[in-house]
């Protein structure tokens, strides 16, 4: 293997390539280092796509105890079993007073990542919130959303945001009571600002297996149905 890897550095990376042209030089033919060397110089950087728990690294972040109950974020809990072992226990980090490193999604309020330092190599726990309502949503629906209930419990909270997304999802209803005119101004806002940030699919369903038409042996073929063609112009929220 390592012989395989030398005679690819030594020989593949510095060998032209007829593949490897350039607009201003097209009789020429390029090696790798050399077209890597070109995107250096015009890019600065060779772009690379991030893993899950860079995107995790790059959210918001804030320090906060883990309670016997879970952790408390703008009136909502989130709780998982990983957290056992972590409840009222010092972080390890002496700078945030023993507090634990939580990353949190103000676009996605349905879950928090806490990163566990006392793991060899350090591990991000996902812990959800325990009134999940189906569909992300921000911090601006949420806060609207106890708005609507004052004094009222954080299951009536999730119940009233679950209600701002159904109104968010279906557009006003038939009702009148459901119409434009009888909900505020900013209602329309949070549940425009809702549809436009938030997935519209319900979460994933488990797979079930079913039968596949025709014998085992295949002898029968499934009718293939054409797909329509794509208008960049129509109204994708419209769509059955």
């Amino acid at each position: 293997m390592q012989g395989l890897l030398d005679e690819w550095i030594v020989i593949w990376q510095n060998r032209p390539h007829d593949a490897l042209r350039d607009p201003d030089a097209p009789k020429r033919a390029f090696t790798p280092n050399e077209k890597y060397a070109m995107l250096l110089e015009s890019c600065g950087y060779v772009p690379a796509p991030f893993s899950g728990e860079d995107y995790v690294e790059l959210l918001p972040e804030r320090w906060q105890a883990i309670n016997s109950y879970g952790i408390r974020i703008n009136h909502r809990t989130y709780d998982d079993a990983e957290l056992t072992p972590l409840r009222r226990q010092h972080s390890g980090v002496a700078d945030k007073k023993g507090l634990w490193e939580i990353h949190y999604d103000p676009y996605d309020v349905s879950r928090v990542w806490v990163r566990d330092r006392r793991s060899e190599p350090a591990r991000w726990i996902t812990v959800f919130w325990k009134h999940r309502v189906g569909v992300p949503f921000g911090e601006m629906a949420w806060d609207h959303a106890r708005e609507q209930v004052p004094g009222g419990t954080e299951k009536q909270f999730a119940d009233a945001a679950a209600a701002l997304l159904r109104r968010a999802h279906d557009g006003p209803g038939s009702e009148e009571k459901d119409r434009p005119a009888r909900r505020s101004r900013r209602d329309r806002r949070v549940a425009a600002r809702t549809r436009a940030t938030a997935t519209d699919r319900p979460p994933p369903e488990p797979r079930t297996t079913e039968p596949v038409p025709g014998d085992a042996t295949g002898s029968e073929v499934a009718k293939v149905i054409p797909l329509g063609l794509f208008d960049p112009l129509a109204n994708p929220w419209s769509r059955t």
